[in-house]
């Protein structure tokens, strides 16, 4: 049980605490998406500007600062439309911020782990856990000059990070770059150009509370009309009083319309963001507001009439329904789902897999228990070195997608997640769970047992099943009780070490403790069977 690491405490993932939903904008006109690509496009401008300023500001930025920045906004726009712009550059700045500090642990771990396998000579074996050397002396010297690429970039990224500075790029760096090579992309000039303008316009406004129909910006009234307060420097575009441009067309929320309606109605807060899709050549609009916080359950409640364990792959989910005591019932199942085409195709096939898992656990009234999942820096080559087919693997689990998707979805069916600890569930799982559970109609595969492990660790029980009782065959008669470890005994997740000797107390003459006391084990008190 030597290196193992310890095992985190499973518990009951917290609801989502927001809501956004998307409607088309069937009908517009000409002059419609005229107006809607002018204001975009002005806004968009003024957030570019905006930016720029925030992040030449650094780490000097302060409330003095974003005060200016909203003041020098509001004589081209207004007071509301810049203090969206504000806020968006603020969310953006931060962002790039996290994304500047992720990248830098990333750097620093790969530095750590070449410099320590290129410390140890050519062909040397590692330990458990940790690599050992390089294979041969071409691999050696490969690493060594990419060490040294890895310390420069290092280096760069530490100081932006100490000086506050951070690079960002509005409408996406890969659309840039894209720009010099559209016939790899698959675009002409004239379609890279709309598509980078419609990434840099800005048409989203946050709601404000207590005001009519929960936004001044951006209103959308209960029967659908849609109308937006123009900038200052195109007033002269409206169609309706105080400055107000009304769409010719009406919309409707298909999805929760009904909440949608309820928070306009009492002038509770809801934002929108209006965005044009240049390979569709269509307009929408999405609604979003946050939620009160959820209560969660307690991790008792949840476990209480057992649970399914959920084991995610590249291309579908294997479940399996365990009672409140982590035995198996029933088949274990499987939902597929595919992870290529295009970012819509994929999410759609994500979203198919996991309405079919929840509405099977909500008919059985089960909870269910998930891997927590995170391999945001666990899949360099660095720490995986030739194992090619394993980083290829994990890169291509969605987990922080699916993670996001089942919280909301199962919130809506009132179906509980327990995210568990992933460590060496498919390990213990295949080796503990596989061979018993194959029968002759039913071969579970090594991604089922593993189901069955994250399961038990939900529950609270141990992966290793328990110990069956010696046969009848015996002097014992099955007298004693099942082996099983308490819940505080120590490595009791692992495998069950192999005790040398007799695996019962019926231990015959010549062995054991007292093997030169031949009539030790027939005396009645002595110390090798009634043991002070």
């Amino acid at each position: 049980m030597g290196g193992l690491r310890e095992v985190a405490a499973s518990f009951v993932v917290p609801g989502p605490s927001g809501v956004a939903i998307r409607s088309r904008l069937k009908g517009l006109t000409g002059q419609d998406e005229a107006v809607l690509r002018q204001v975009g496009g002005l806004l968009g401008s003024l957030a570019s500007r905006d930016l720029r300023v925030r992040c030449a500001a650094g780490l000097g930025h302060d409330s003095e600062l974003w005060a200016r920045r909203k003041r020098a906004l509001s004589g081209e726009s207004s007071s509301r439309w810049a203090g969206s712009i504000t806020r968006a550059t603020h969310d953006q700045w931060a962002l790039a911020r996290r994304g500047q500090f992720a990248h830098m642990q990333s750097l620093r771990a790969g530095v750590e782990t070449i410099a320590r396998r290129l410390a140890q000579p050519v062909g040397a074996r590692g330990a458990k856990g940790v690599p050992g050397g390089y294979r041969f002396e071409r691999e050696w010297f490969a690493k060594s000059r990419r060490l040294h690429v890895l310390e420069d970039r290092l280096v760069r990224v530490r100081a932006d990070w100490e000086a506050g500075r951070v690079r960002v790029v509005r409408g996406g760096k890969k659309l840039l770059n894209s720009r010099h090579h559209l016939e790899a992309a698959g675009l002409s000039e004239a379609r890279w150009r709309l598509r980078w303008q419609a990434e840099r316009w800005f048409l989203q406004a946050d709601g404000e509370s207590g005001k009519r129909y929960g936004n001044e910006t951006i209103r959308v009234t209960p029967g659908g009309e849609v109308s937006i307060r123009l900038p200052a420097a195109l007033a002269g575009l409206a169609n309706a009083p105080h400055g107000r441009y009304v769409l010719a067309c009406r919309i409707v929320f298909r999805h929760r319309g009904e909440q949608w309606a309820d928070r306009v109605t009492a002038g509770r807060a809801v934002a929108y963001r209006i965005h044009y899709d240049p390979d569709r050549g269509r307009w929408y609009v999405t609604a979003s507001w946050q939620t009160p916080p959820v209560r969660t359950v307690p991790l008792s409640a949840a476990r209480a009439g057992g649970l399914a364990g959920v084991d995610m792959n590249v291309d579908h989910l294997a479940a399996w329904r365990l009672d409140a005591h982590g035995n198996p019932l029933g088949a274990p199942r499987r939902f597929d789902y595919q992870m290529d085409g295009t970012a819509q195709h994929r999410d759609a096939q994500l979203r198919h897999a996991l309405i079919r898992l929840l509405h099977w656990a909500a008919r059985h009234g089960l909870a269910l228990a998930i891997e927590d999942l995170d391999f945001t820096a666990e899949k360099t080559r660095e720490k995986h070195g030739r194992r090619k087919r394993f980083r290829k693997l994990i890169s291509g689990l969605p987990t922080a997608r699916l993670r996001a998707r089942l919280v909301s979805m199962a919130a809506e069916l009132g179906v509980t997640v327990v995210a568990v600890d992933p460590a060496y569930t498919s390990r213990w799982g295949a080796q503990h769970w596989q061979k018993p559970l194959t029968s002759k109609n039913r071969k579970p595969t090594r991604h089922d047992a593993a189901a069955v492990a994250i399961g038990r660790r939900a529950l609270g029980c141990a992966i290793r099943r328990r110990t069956a009782p010696p046969p009848h065959d015996r002097s014992d008669r099955v007298g004693h009780r099942t082996v099983q470890a308490a819940s505080d005994a120590p490595g009791r997740e692992g495998p069950r070490p192999r005790v040398p000797g007799p695996r019962t107390r019926s231990v015959p003459p010549g062995r054991g403790a007292k093997a030169g006391d031949q009539c030790a084990h027939n005396r009645s008190g002595h110390t090798a069977e009634h043991e002070p």
